[in-house]
Formats: structure tokens, sequence, C-alpha cells
């Protein structure tokens, strides 16, 4: 009886550790090497490392605990990818070790963060969060600068150059690197479907685009577009609009004062489906039409119309030869904002058929130019008389709502 004790003893200690090198083998050891396997398959040949720089950046994040609320992985669901973009290759974490995919989402996945948002709202945003984002439950990290959010220590610039890093690989390596590790994965229908289907890498309804189409917006609640305007808008452009809000002091450019601006109903519509790439103001894709419609009331009601003096044919017409040899190669012949430099610069020229500066913001924007923009003052070029008309000659490409 005792022999057979210990028998059951031995067996069950040989069966026990039997299965404990089983389960290294089954979930370790042999999902290792298929993971390097398909790496090995399906990885551009020499993908970019991280520069020092964004190696500090990574360490930074994990000792932050920037993990234990965003993940860094989209999943093969359908809504991951609808909301974040195409699911995550296996050979985009080739050197992410230790891994940071994270667990939770009470932040949203970084998987795609580069190329989202610009420096400068990524710095504000970590420097104070609720000052761009009403609700977010994100902390500050104050201690990653020197008291403000345009003076940040080099902490925080490494730690933003990595966030940079998620999803660059994927997005230098283009159609041939996609269509290379297409034909290289030999994934089932659905892995193929969510990895490498149909719609943008990067699916984030808040980042901006140049061009795009946009829904026409109908009258909306004016009401409604106010408490839309506090939540979403306020901490960046101020609550009457002045572009001073508590979130405007890390931002360049600086948010644009609505109040001295007349915008037309479609080039309100453009903004807010598409932002203004090269600056902080992200799209609101996120948002439905409707409430797009009345977000754009609250927009309109902060420009108030003034009575302006006429102005002499003389001063016009001296501003317009001052404008067709000076400005029409950036703004365009008719003011659109498409001349054929436009292109070369991260932000677009303005389009002055869809806004109308005060004639104040039109004299300071030719005089001292727009810091943070391409636009360069004139003061130094241009004769006083020459800067006035080229400032009143732009305020005549406005059309307003005209179709």
């Amino acid at each position: 009886m005792k022999r057979l004790l210990h028998m059951s003893y031995l067996a069950a200690g040989v069966g026990g550790l039997g299965f404990f090198a089983m389960s290294i083998l089954l979930l370790g050891v042999w999902p290792g090497r298929a993971l390097q396997d398909q790496i090995g398959r399906t990885q551009p040949q020499h993908p970019p490392h991280l520069t020092a720089s964004e190696q500090r950046g990574r360490v930074i994040y994990g000792r932050e605990g920037c993990a234990y609320c965003h993940t860094q992985q989209i999943r093969y669901v359908a809504a991951d990818v609808a909301r974040f973009g195409k699911a995550t290759l296996a050979w985009e974490t080739i050197y992410d070790y230790p891994h940071l995919w994270g667990t939770r989402r009470i932040g949203p996945d970084l998987s795609r963060e580069a190329g989202t948002r610009p420096q400068d709202w990524q710095l504000s945003h970590l420097y104070a969060p609720r000052t761009l984002v009403a609700d977010s439950v994100m902390p500050a990290f104050p201690w990653l600068f020197a008291g403000a959010p345009d003076r940040p220590l080099q902490e925080a610039r490494d730690l933003v150059n990595y966030l940079e890093t998620l999803g660059r690989n994927r997005e230098l390596v283009g159609a041939e690197g996609e269509a290379f590790a297409r034909m290289a994965c030999n994934c089932p229908g659905d892995e193929e479907k969510f990895g490498f289907g149909a719609g943008p890498l990067n699916a984030s309804p808040a980042m901006a685009r140049r061009a795009g189409a946009f829904p026409k917006l109908e009258a909306g609640d004016a009401a409604a577009g106010r408490a839309l305007y506090a939540t979403h808008c306020a901490g960046c452009h101020g609550v009457a609009g002045l572009g001073d809000g508590p979130g405007a002091a890390g931002l360049q450019p600086k948010p644009a004062n609505l109040a001295e601006r007349e915008y037309s109903g479609d080039q309100i519509g453009f903004v807010l489906w598409n932002g203004v790439a090269g600056t902080s103001m992200p799209a609101w894709r996120d948002l439905a039409a409707g409430d797009l419609a009345s977000l754009a009331e609250a927009v309109r009601g902060f420009h108030a119309a003034q009575s302006e003096p006429p102005i002499p044919r003389a001063v016009l017409d001296l501003g317009a030869r001052v404008y067709t040899d000076r400005c029409a190669q950036c703004h365009g012949r008719n003011g659109g904002g498409d001349g054929p430099a436009a292109a070369q610069f991260p932000i677009a020229p303005a389009n002055f058929r869809g806004r109308r500066p005060s004639i104040a913001a039109s004299l300071r924007a030719v005089r001292e130019g727009v810091a943070g923009t391409p636009m360069a003052p004139w003061a130094g070029e241009l004769a006083e008389a020459e800067l006035s008309a080229a400032a009143y000659y732009v305020r005549t490409f406005f059309v307003g709502d005209a179709r």
C-alpha cells in the first residue's frame, strides 16, 4: 500500500512536471517560433531602427505607466479596425522588447499615433490634458516641462519622438511593402481582411488632411452648438472665440480668432470635417452631421459684422497688382489657397474665398506674417501703401455661401 502511494506521488510529480513543460512548449516556445517565422517572411528588407531619442522615449513611456491605459495593438476584429485602422502586423513590433502592447483601453490605442497629431499638440496634451480634451482622464506630466507647455524638457521631447514612431514603419513601406507582406503572410480570410483590407492604415477621425469631401451642413441648433463648442473647442479657441483658450499657450500656430473672421458655411464644413493639416486643429469626423451643423452655427456666431468704409478703386487696383506679384503664387489667382506653390508648404495657404478676415486682422497678417505658418511678414519688402492695399484687396475674394 505504501509502495502504491509512493508510486502515485511519483506519477503525479512526473505528470505535473510534464504538463508544465508542455505548457511552456505550447504557450511560449511554439508561438514564439511561429511569430518569428511570420516576422521573417513579412517584414521589409531594412526596417528602420529607433533613434537614440526614440529609444529614450520608449523607456520613459514604460516608466510613466503609459501602457497601463493605452494599448499598442489593433486586434483582428471589426470594431478595432473601424476605430483605429488596419490591424497590427507581427513585423510592426520587431524592435518592441519587452513589448508595450498593453491590455486596457482607458485611453485610445496608439498603434497609429505617428502623424495623427502635431508635436505641439502632443506636448501641450502631456503638460495639461484637460486644456485640450475637456473630458480626458489622463494625468498631467508637468515634471517633463520647465513650467510651461512650450518649454519641454528633453524627456518630454523624447517621449513625443517615440510616439511618432508608432505606425511609422508601416506607413513608410508603402504599397510595395504592403503587397509583399500580404503575399508572404498567407493569412486566413478574416485575418487578411483586417490586416490588409480596404480602408486607411490610420482611421483616426481626428487626423487632419489637406483635401477631402465633406458633408453639406444644414442649419443647426445654435444652443446645442454652443454646448458642443464649450466641450470640444473652447479649450483652444477660448470661451468667446478669441483664440485665447487655456490650451492655446503651447500651440504654434495659435488657434484662430473666430471673432475677427467671417466664414462661409462650406469653409466651416470643410475645416470641421478635415481639420487644418499642419496645425493643432483636428478633424471632427466622429461627430454626427447634425452636431457639426450646430457647431458651425456657434462658430459663425462669434463674428459680428461691422460697417466698413468703401475702399477707393485706386487702392484696390494697387492691391490687385501687389497680390498678383507677391501673393498669387501661394494663395492662387482667385484667392482660393490653391496657387502653384501651395502644395510645397506643410500648412495650406489661406483660402480667402471661404474666410474673410477683419481689416485689422488682414493688415496684421500682411505686415507681421502669421507665426508658425509659411506666411511671412512683408513689412520690410513693401511700402505702407502697398501693404494696406493688399490687405484690403484680399478681402474682396470672399464669396460667402454663394454657389
